[in-house]
């Protein structure tokens, strides 16, 4: 097969658009009625013509771009016309497995969907692969992994990235790179075979592996490749991106950028994504960088830029239709319109957890992921669906009451002498009453705490309003009609309390953000 060349996406001109799908020429009926195996604009044929896959770390933003790019009107004419474009372009492999793709789900409504960037660069011309300073073919391992869980409401959407080397269990191979079963499954598969079914094969074996990793079932599968990430960064005018510090990878992927937020494109967005020498993590922050790039992407596409105008989206979706392999039963509009309310603070990303780095029995570098139990609690709490709260009425505030209403007891937890007597001082000129003063039961209190008795609710929060960032419990040891303030080491005046920073809630994955994060990255 010829090498490809940018579509309309990048240089304006393009495969021609069937004659039942030109709105010009009206329509003739809806080609989704139609067997996925039939393509659009021609007779039922046998399937695609053999092509192999090419891809790159974060090309996976292509999948998602085009997904989304059919929901900006998905309810209109306009929108079931980009669905037909997207369908008249893309190409569909048989990636689910009929076994061995077994899993549980809170919902079977909800959706796994499996993205991968493949490694080779078979469709690349000499020029192409001198543009994107690509380098010479690796194969067919694959170099991104990353599963999409997106619940049966459509309200989020959530990408777990697998880093290359994780240390699996293959079926059939056993442990092994995670990057391996895709080549694994390709060379399974008879020489005799087409190109397509042996790609079909490797798919198929991931498919497996992740869903045994998971515990869950994969649903649907999408193959990205390298020149369609290209035209992509490209179509949506570039994508913005943080960097903490300036880097020079000239040697290897060719990234040489400044640090700070910048927009970058094209054959810059490629090797943006491609860096791994030269990063404090290696491998980890690609996949940061992958991530965050994904996300600028997402947030392109939910941006007025692409809302308003319906020429861009026309681009967004040939470009990203054309450089996708995607599974036989996976429809775009319908994923389409399960992610209409998807918002990009809903967008969430993060990394599989993982334990360390190692080494395998051949002496080859290994990560380490955390054991099966784990693994599979941490899908099951990703795929669980969540309650929305419930639309109760709000509570009603606690009654007011003046200063000169509470009495206080004050107890020096800091450990800085003579402080409580200070703090008296100060809540008797503010009005309250002061019963007395003493020192805590230990002198490492960090936060100021404000207790009181059951049903005294009303004159603790009028002492706490007088300390901000003092926290409010309820204690057994707090006599009615009396509150007590022990102080932290955050405590300065009355009224000007020092509030600590919220504690950061754990993440359940490394490297856990949402595409609405902008922080730098390395």
């Amino acid at each position: 097969m010829s090498p490809r060349t940018p579509g309309p996406s990048a240089s304006g001109a393009g495969r021609p658009l069937p004659a039942r799908l030109d709105p010009r020429a009206g329509r003739s009926g809806s080609s989704r009625s139609r067997s996925r195996h039939q393509a659009v604009d021609g007779p039922e044929q046998e399937g695609p013509a053999p092509r192999r896959r090419t891809g790159r770390a974060a090309t996976v933003a292509r999948a998602v771009a085009g997904v989304l790019s059919v929901v900006l009107l998905a309810g209109s004419g306009w929108g079931w016309y980009l669905g037909q474009v997207a369908e008249a372009t893309v190409n569909r492999t048989d990636a689910i497995p009929d076994s061995g793709n077994d899993g549980t789900g809170a919902a079977p409504e909800a959706m796994n969907l499996l993205l991968v960037g493949n490694d080779s660069r078979a469709d690349l011309s000499e020029e192409q692969l001198a543009e994107l300073n690509a380098g010479a073919d690796s194969g067919i391992n694959t170099d991104t992994m990353i599963l999409v869980h997106i619940p049966a409401d459509g309200s989020r959407a959530s990408f777990v990235s697998f880093p290359r080397d994780s240390y699996v269990q293959i079926p059939g191979y056993g442990w092994d790179k995670l990057n391996a079963a895709y080549a694994y499954g390709y060379a399974d598969t008879p020489e005799s075979a087409s190109v397509e079914e042996r790609q079909a094969g490797g798919a198929q074996l991931l498919v497996q592996t992740i869903s045994g990793l998971t515990g869950l079932q994969i649903d649907h599968y999408a193959e990205v490749d390298l020149l369609g990430f290209f035209n992509l960064s490209s179509v949506v005018g570039g994508v913005e991106v943080n960097l903490c510090e300036p880097v020079d990878d000239s040697r290897w992927s060719g990234a040489v950028f400044p640090a700070g937020v910048q927009t970058i494109s094209g054959a810059d967005a490629l090797e943006f994504v491609r860096q791994r020498h030269g990063l404090p993590r290696g491998d980890f922050d690609r996949i940061v960088r992958q991530q965050v790039f994904i996300a600028g992407v997402l947030r392109k596409m939910l941006s007025d830029d692409v809302l308003l105008d319906l020429g861009k989206q026309r681009e967004l979706v040939e470009a990203a239709s054309q450089s996708l392999t995607i599974d036989q039963s996976l429809d775009l509009f319908d994923l389409a319109e399960r992610m209409q309310s998807v918002t990009a603070g809903s967008i969430e990303f993060q990394t599989i957890p993982y334990v360390g780095d190692d080494e395998d029995e051949q002496g080859r570098y290994i990560l380490r992921l955390e054991d099966e139990d784990t693994l599979h609690d941490f899908f099951a709490e990703l795929s669980a669906e969540r309650e929305a709260p419930a639309e109760d009425a709000a509570p009603e505030a606690p009654e007011t009451v003046a200063p000169s209403a509470v009495t206080v007891d004050v107890y020096n937890g800091s450990g800085v002498t003579g402080l409580a007597a200070e703090a008296a001082g100060a809540l008797e000129s503010a009005g309250f009453v002061v019963g007395g003063t003493g020192n805590a039961d230990s002198t490492d209190y960090e936060r100021t705490v404000v207790r009181h008795a059951p049903g005294d609710e009303a004159m603790a929060a009028a002492l706490a309003g007088a300390i901000p960032g003092a926290v409010v419990e309820v204690s057994d040891d707090a006599t009615s009609g009396t509150v007590h303030l022990v102080l932290g080491s955050d405590f300065t005046e009355v009224g000007q309390a020092v509030t600590p920073p919220a504690p950061e809630e754990p993440a359940e994955g490394e490297d856990a953000r949402t595409a609405a994060d902008t922080t730098c990255i390395n």
